[in-house]
């Protein structure tokens, strides 16, 4: 029973699905939800290579795009893309530590979030449509399990950042490397399986974006917090479906 808390933690967390019950609502369940984000990430992966698949059928190249970008990030509610833009304006911001956490905790969006915004959401568009059919398919399956690893890989790599603590805090409270080697493990055999040695190139080299991201938070900040994990996210994401598209050459 604790592992499928943890696993409706996990949705409960990583996605908008409007789950009935009250399972997973306890904070004990979140450190042990790490393990399923995977899990959450194929789900994602199966519905989003499926909108590809019938939106390249029905639509013309970029307005399909542009629809499958928005549902990519409607299945976190853009959790994930309002971290970027929060880290975007403190780590810009040209401050020191503290002010930067504070900028960061600003619900507000600066010049800088919003420059970031529009750069990544640009990126994904015009990438999707430089790729056809059956490429845009293969390649959207695995951005959403590349991001909710990238998650677990800058949990596993830096400590809490905040010394007052947030949100992110109690994931930060357990051990990290475990999940971050099993969801790598996943991604990694998937893409080899799946997509052969580009789909393996590309996601590694995503992991790689998010190791460097990593390291430049530990020394802008001294670690993570939900924003940075957010923008991690994004970058993983945005991250395999250039070198994907690279390494295929577009269509």
């Amino acid at each position: 029973m604790k592992w499928l808390r943890g696993c409706v933690a996990a949705f409960r967390f990583l996605t908008v699905l409007p789950l009935p019950t009250t399972l997973g609502t306890d904070p004990e369940d979140l450190p042990r939800s790490l393990y399923f984000y995977p899990a959450v990430g194929l789900c994602l992966a199966v519905a989003a290579a499926a909108a590809a698949f019938v939106l390249w059928n029905v639509v013309p190249e970029p307005v399909a795009a542009v629809l499958l970008t928005f549902l990519l990030l409607a299945f976190s509610g853009a959790l994930h893309l309002d971290g970027l833009a929060d880290t975007a304006d403190g780590f810009f911001s040209g401050r020191d530590r503290v002010r930067t956490l504070e900028i960061m905790r600003d619900s507000r969006v600066g010049v800088m979030g919003v420059v970031a915004l529009v750069m990544f959401l640009l990126l994904k568009v015009t990438a999707l449509m430089s790729l056809d059919r059956n490429h845009a398919v293969r390649a959207v399956f695995f951005m959403p399990l590349a991001g909710r690893c990238g998650l677990l890989v800058m949990m596993a790599l830096l400590p809490y950042a905040r010394p007052a603590g947030g949100l992110a805090t109690i994931f930060f409270a357990a051990g990290r490397a475990g999940p971050a080697l099993s969801g790598l493990a996943i991604l990694f055999g998937t893409a080899w399986i799946l997509a052969g040695p580009v789909g393996l190139a590309a996601s590694l080299l995503a992991m790689v974006i998010v190791t460097l991201f990593s390291l430049y938070c530990r020394r802008k900040i001294g670690g993570a917090t939900g924003d940075t994990l957010g923008a991690a996210c994004e970058a993983a994401e945005t991250g395999f479906l250039l070198f994907y598209v690279f390494l295929h050459g577009g269509v």
